[in-house]
């Protein structure tokens, strides 16, 4: 390549150059309408949902949106697993992807004195009904009553202690001031207290009292189990 096409190439280039991030300033400063929103991941959610749900408003200049404010708003108020927002050019607009979280089990709440059902996925949090992937729920039967946001924690380490244990949970339920009962297929009623940090050394002594008396008349027996303090289980068996 001699000098002079040399010079008419960097020219060409830099013509082209000027003309794409000329077109790039252009679009990004463009107006999204509602009719560029476009969502993916799910058929749960209606643009109306996302909208109502977040601090997006149109029209708006592409630029000038918040992509990770919007994402951690969508994730907080539909508990959704994970949202990615894509400012695009090409096609131009706004792309949502969603991610439903997976049901575990059944979940009760109280919102301003108003019972609300849902479900509750492996890390403890709440998913409304409208808002839950109804495609596995024949696999779902531990119901949780009294969720709290507090308690999240807590319901992640049951789900996962039951998920690798012989433990059959029917019911998680949390009292109005926070004490924590479980019902449990064999063992009946487990009162767990108020002390989240004791529940894996409880989880533990229920799986070596249900081994314990696996095939002893007793376990048919049990009214309740007691094991606020882990260390000493008080076990209650019906009186004929």
């Amino acid at each position: 390549m001699n000098q002079k096409q040399t010079k008419n190439f960097k020219e060409i280039f830099l013509i082209f150059y000027f003309c794409f991030t000329s077109f790039l300033t252009v679009k990004t400063f463009q107006f999204v309408g509602i009719q560029h929103f476009e969502i993916k991941g799910s058929e749960l959610f209606s643009k109306e949902t996302l909208i109502n749900n977040s601090s997006l408003t149109f029209p708006k200049r592409l630029i000038f949106i918040n992509t990770k404010l919007i994402e951690n708003e969508l994730k907080d108020n539909l508990s959704l697993k994970n949202v990615t927002v894509r400012r695009n050019l090409i096609p131009f607009g706004l792309k949502i992807l969603v991610k439903t979280r997976k049901p575990v089990a059944y979940g009760e709440k109280i919102l301003k004195g108003k019972k609300i059902s849902g479900f509750v996925d492996e890390n403890g949090f709440f998913i409304e009904d409208q808002y839950t992937d109804k495609k596995n729920l024949s696999i779902v039967s531990t119901r949780v009553f009294g969720w709290k946001k507090k308690f999240r924690k807590a319901l992640s380490e049951i789900f996962s202690y039951q998920k690798n244990s012989q433990l059959e949970l029917i019911s998680i339920s949390y009292s109005r001031n926070g004490f924590l009962t479980l019902e449990e297929k064999k063992l009946k009623k487990i009162l767990l207290g108020f002390d989240p940090n004791l529940i894996k050394t409880q989880l533990k002594t229920m799986s070596n009292i249900k081994n314990q008396l696996k095939g002893n008349v007793i376990l048919n027996k049990i009214e309740k189990i007691d094991l606020t303090n882990p260390s000493e289980p008080k076990i209650k068996v019906f009186k004929p």
